[in-house]
């Protein structure tokens, strides 16, 4: 069966991925539950949220990993490969197309990218699941609001179906985006969970008290770094990185020629305007160039948020997180322009706005409902933000 002939959605193997996902997330499972079978259920629960959100940060750096390597529409089809649930069972239809078409999408070594990131997306989508179950179950002695895990499973599934309209609307530049979006707004959840449930844990946890001023600050930097990742994530879904292969001015102006309206069109598809045509260079530089200038917000941002809290001695971890963190996005995003956007480079600088958000949410869930400047213990925060 070739690639223009399989249906979109084959749901034949969805039974055997699914075992597949509960089969992966047996190995954290059990190893939380050897490790931590006596102790309180905040503390069971906070390691295993910590655990799944290691993994979902694994987890967007090889969806970054199947975007660079083109990968994304390695299995034409959802949610297995070929109506399989390995490419080992679609050997001769992946063959099939990547016969007819040499340098296309399907390629063995790509359907095997896609579907290894389709399985632990399972796996985590499991991890989530328990979560949710044990904090249900455990609703009566925890001192944590029960809702945040149930938001979480039901956004992981939202995810999920992102993840595959991203494949048989063939890479729409705002489907992936979106799920760009979806993954960096899952790790959010999962911080918010896991310095819930430390807070709650017997003797663990206190909140820190920042002032006002500050607290603002924080929340403006915050929303700021998601305007960029969403501009970050456009400029990667548009292949649009190498518009501007100079720093800091672009193609040898500091205002080049750029389309706004076709570069911001949203709704449309990959590499072309909404009326079929293909896409001006000038839109590509507009997309790129955007993303720069928001940058710079953003680097400022984080700046002057990392000199307000090591202004304070017990937040001066914080602040060198938040320092190093912006710093290596900084790095990072140069060397994707001047060095070709090679790949080391490219994922790096995913990983560092994952980090970032889980830093920041870290920090203002930490902080929450604090009014007054004081002096709180220095454990506090710095723990919330690991």
């Amino acid at each position: 069966m070739n690639a223009a002939a399989q249906p979109l959605y084959d749901f034949a193997p969805l039974a055997r991925m699914m075992l597949l996902g509960v089969v992966i997330a047996l190995g954290p499972l059990t190893w939380v539950w050897l490790r931590n079978r006596h102790a309180a259920p905040a503390q069971r629960l906070k390691v295993l949220t910590l655990i799944t959100l290691f993994l979902t940060f694994d987890l967007v750096l090889f969806g970054a990993f199947t975007r660079l390597t083109d990968s994304g529409l390695g299995c034409p089809d959802w949610p297995g490969c070929y109506g399989h649930m390995s490419p080992v069972g679609a050997t001769a239809s992946i063959a099939a197309a990547q016969e007819a078409m040499p340098t296309g999408p399907v390629t063995h070594s790509k359907a095997w990218v896609e579907m290894v990131h389709r399985y632990l997306a399972t796996a985590v989508g499991v991890l989530i699941s328990v979560i949710a179950l044990v904090s249900w179950l455990e609703r009566k002695r925890l001192q944590v609001w029960h809702g945040w895990p149930l938001i979480t499973l039901f956004w992981v599934c939202l995810q999920g179906a992102f993840g595959a309209l991203t494949v048989t609307m063939k890479l729409f530049p705002a489907i992936v985006t979106l799920h760009l979006l979806g993954g960096m707004a899952l790790l959010s959840l999962l911080r918010v969970q896991a310095v819930g449930y430390a807070l709650a844990e017997p003797g663990g946890l206190q909140r820190t008290t920042i002032s006002a001023a500050l607290r603002r600050l924080l929340w403006a930097v915050f929303v700021l770094l998601w305007v960029q990742i969403a501009l970050g994530g456009w400029v990667s879904t548009n292949y649009a990185v190498l518009a501007c292969s100079e720093f800091p001015t672009c193609q040898g102006s500091w205002w080049p020629s750029m389309d706004f309206q076709h570069g911001f069109s949203l709704w449309r598809g990959l590499g072309v305007t909404p009326a079929g045509d293909a896409i001006p260079f000038a839109a590509l530089t507009a997309i790129h160039y955007v993303h720069r200038l928001s940058a710079y917000a953003v680097f400022v941002g984080l700046g002057l948020a990392a000199w307000s809290l090591w202004r304070a001695a017990h937040l001066r971890r914080v602040a060198q997180t938040l320092a190093l963190l912006a710093l290596w996005q900084l790095a990072s995003g140069l060397a994707n322009v001047v060095l070709d956007w090679p790949m080391l480079a490219a994922i790096a600088h995913t990983g560092g706005a994952a980090a970032l958000v889980i830093a920041m949410t870290g920090v203002l869930i930490a902080t929450q409902g604090a009014t007054q400047s004081s002096g709180a213990p220095a454990y506090n925060l710095s723990r919330a933000t690991r």
